[in-house]
């Protein structure tokens, strides 16, 4: 990926607000919704996250996924979110780990408390995840597709990812696998659920806010997405 250019915010400590309860799973909040401003545009909206999401940021990105929300890596770069079963399956769980969101002075992964160059990741505040490309139909239109796994996930990072993470490094010095060499290397039938001819790179990330209280997925080398919300491009096409 290209480095995108990271927004400046106010110093603090990680984001994590009060608890208000959980939030219903995003297909109760559709059908209960009466305007296409909640079916369309409020999940995207850092407004409804602190509202319906405060203190279940785990349920949140499961709604993401399942929206198949896209995040604006670089300035045009369009990856929709993709969570595997298992870390699915974690995050909507009984003991879902306390998913942590980071305020906007925490820039880069490497300001995050506990930091290290590893491979290490906990599906709270470090997350194990790829870059996937020519994925057919994938949201956002660029055949782009950001997936997160869990740490213990057959889906997931494979052994030879894992041993040879250096995912702080320069993309070209990096090891980009395709579909058929993930397949070989244990996760079954990549190319059936992203397409023939996807191949990936496999990175660490974390989430913080920017100076808009908006949501950013960052890479460990710098490389960030900003979570696209739809009523910022009707608003500045004028279209409301």
């Amino acid at each position: 990926m290209l480095r995108a250019i990271a927004l400046l915010g106010a110093a603090g400590r990680a984001f994590q607000a009060p608890a208000l309860g959980v939030a219903a799973p995003l297909s109760q909040r559709a059908a209960a919704a009466t305007s296409a401003e909640m079916t369309d545009v409020a999940l995207e909206n850092p407004t409804c996250r602190d509202r319906d999401y405060a203190g279940n940021a785990a349920r949140y990105l499961v709604d993401l996924h399942e929206k198949k929300a896209v995040f604006d890596f670089c300035g045009g770069m369009m990856f929709q979110l993709v969570l595997t079963d298992a870390l699915v399956d974690k995050l909507k769980g009984p003991d879902a780990p306390n998913v942590v969101i980071h305020d906007a002075s925490t820039r880069r992964m490497a300001q995050v408390p506990g930091y290290d160059k590893s491979n290490f990741a906990d599906d709270a505040t470090f997350f194990h995840g790829r870059e996937v490309r020519k994925v057919p139909n994938a949201a956002g239109g660029m055949n782009f597709v950001l997936q997160l796994s869990a740490v213990e996930d057959k889906d997931g990072w494979v052994a030879g990812e894992r041993d040879g993470y250096d995912g702080w490094g320069h993309d070209s010095s990096r090891v980009w696998r395709d579909g058929k060499r993930l397949e070989d290397e244990g996760v079954a039938g990549f190319r059936e659920r992203y397409g023939p001819n996807s191949f990936t790179l496999n990175h660490r990330f974390y989430l913080h806010l920017d100076n808009t209280n908006q949501l950013w997925l960052s890479a460990e080398d710098g490389c960030e997405g900003r979570l696209v919300d739809p009523g910022e491009k009707k608003k500045l096409f004028g279209l409301f």
